[in-house]
């Protein structure tokens, strides 16, 4: 990289991840979908052009622009791009509707919307004429009724790499799933997601220089993790979803040692035995997993088919990514209860568990998790009482309840919202599920509470067998009973060819439980 386009100051911001990155390591490859591959010298000029394009359109500081892109590379320069001009960015989910979409720009304030051509461009004009209050549509490629930024940028002087942002700034202005209503823009700073990447780097098991897999939409957490792969000079190859034969043909050609994926793509990989015999998966270093819970008993197959190569993240959008992390050498198959864990707290993350009065409780009691430090968000955007809520007690209240053993072991119950309360026993999804699981015939389980005379809620699951494979409803009951007694039996068992599942993998229970529960009040919501 020349030396009049970088500005090496260090600032603690997200800009200054990527220029440090492209000052060290300008010759390697850092990010391929596929059709395009960058070295970091690469990046750096798409970083410069874009933002002379940018700047050009009248794009100036302090405002936002939401994105939403298929995996490619370009999405990539353009984030980086947002960091050093003191942009804020909002990615959007592929798979979102489009009053969703249309919620998330207008709540977020986004001047600009950034789309992706090849893919997107029917719902970016859709969007663009729903809400008013954006100025500019811009696309990756040509688009009738867009800005195309990929020919703007083209034969253009790049801006010097320097750094306007400010560490408290938002960075990136992030929508929750939506699991409990209207998405919430959650606001990330530069602090936060800098705290994020140095300790990801630092306490992550990552192989010597990284060569990573993203399957997840880049817009989430498979996605931000490349800041921490670019502090470690490593090379990121986007695919375009889950499909287990590209997976294991691309990690076989292009010897990639690390991914991210969630559960649900684990156990697919897992159960996929033909397709794991044509490819050679022998680079596999780490296998990073979270969003949601694995079952202990999912855990020790993949750790019989893989090795020792798993590591458990825990964290959510408020408190990004790593604010627990279940090591390699802590997934020891003989250890159901420390697999069943999510680990212990990493570095600059303080955890309390707490009562409803925000009194702590004792190891082995339930409580709320709750953290402090400096990875945690900012706050919820243009909603101070949320805000003020979500820190009851100067803690962020994450809403997820949690068990805490003698060793510091953190194990997650489930969220306070998907609590079922039944004959008097507050009963969490997961350890039926968890039950479920440990049954040879089944292949994926999901618990709900649905309404009952008798018992105000009863709990119910929906059940997926391995292919061949069958159990009947009451020896799965017998089976829960067993595991972990009376109360946690369901009440009704469905087998089941398909379980909901959100954008990211994790189980929606709250699809499952609408047939049941539209126009009534529940408990726990």
């Amino acid at each position: 990289m020349s030396q009049h386009l970088i500005n090496v100051t260090s600032t603690g911001t997200l800009g200054q991840i990527a220029i440090d990155a492209i000052a060290r390591y300008p010759d390697r490859p850092m990010i391929s979908d596929g059709k395009t591959i960058w070295t970091y010298r690469d990046l750096g000029h798409a970083i410069g052009r874009y933002m002379t394009a940018l700047r050009g359109m009248g794009v100036e500081r302090g405002e936002g622009i939401a994105v939403l892109s298929a995996n490619r590379v370009e999405p990539w320069a353009l984030l980086c791009a947002a960091n050093l001009m003191g942009i804020r960015y909002t990615p959007m989910h592929p798979m979102a509707a489009e009053d969703d979409h249309v919620h998330i720009v207008e709540d977020s304030g986004a001047t600009t919307l950034v789309i992706d051509a090849d893919k997107f461009a029917e719902r970016g004009v859709a969007i663009r004429n729903r809400v008013e209050s954006l100025d500019r549509l811009v696309s990756l490629g040509e688009c009738d009724q867009a800005i195309d930024l990929l020919a703007a940028a083209t034969d253009v002087e790049p801006l010097p790499l320097e750094d306007h942002a400010q560490s408290e700034e938002t960075a990136y202005l992030v929508y929750t799933g939506g699991t409990t209503g209207r998405s919430k823009g959650v606001m990330l700073s530069h602090r936060s997601l800098v705290t994020m990447s140095t300790v990801i780097a630092s306490e992550w098991e990552w192989p010597a220089t990284p060569r990573y897999a993203i399957v997840t939409p880049i817009s989430h957490a498979g996605g931000i993790n490349l800041y921490p792969i670019m502090f470690l000079g490593g090379y990121a190859r986007l695919l375009q979803g889950w499909d287990t034969e590209q997976f294991c043909a691309t990690v076989a050609e292009d010897r990639l040692n690390c991914a991210f994926l969630v559960p649900t793509i684990i156990n697919n990989l897992i159960d996929a035995s033909e397709v794991r015999a044509r490819h050679d998966l022998s680079s596999i270093e780490l296998l990073i997993y979270g969003a949601a819970p694995m079952s202990p008993d999912r855990l020790r197959q993949g750790i019989a088919i893989f090795g020792q190569v798993f590591l458990q993240l825990y964290g959510q959008s408020e408190c990004p990514q790593c604010v627990t992390t279940l090591r390699k050498a802590d997934h020891d198959p003989d250890r159901p209860d420390r697999l069943g864990s999510c680990g212990r707290p990493t570095l600059l993350s303080q955890i309390k568990l707490f009562d409803r009065e925000m009194r702590e409780v004792a190891p082995g009691e339930p409580g709320e998790i709750c953290v402090r430090g400096p990875l945690v968000m900012s706050g919820y955007w243009n909603q101070p009482e949320l805000t003020q809520a979500a820190f009851a007690g100067g803690w962020l209240h994450t809403g997820d309840v949690g068990i805490r053993d003698a060793d510091g072991y953190l194990t997650i119950v489930d969220r306070t919202k998907d609590m079922i309360i039944s004959g008097g026993f507050n009963i969490y999804p997961r350890e039926v599920e968890d039950a479920l699981a440990s049954h040879p015939a089944v292949s994926l389980a999901a618990v709900i509470g649905v309404p009952d005379a008798r018992w105000g809620e009863a709990v119910k699951a929906f059940v997926i067998m391995h292919p061949g494979a069958s159990a009947t409803a009451a020896e799965l009951q017998a089976h829960v009973k067993k595991k972990r007694g009376a109360p946690w039996a369901p009440k009704s068992v469905e087998i089941v060819k398909d379980i909901p599942l959100t954008g990211l993998g994790k189980l929606d229970r709250k699809a499952l439980r609408i047939p049941y529960w539209e126009g009534r009040d529940r408990a726990v919501s």
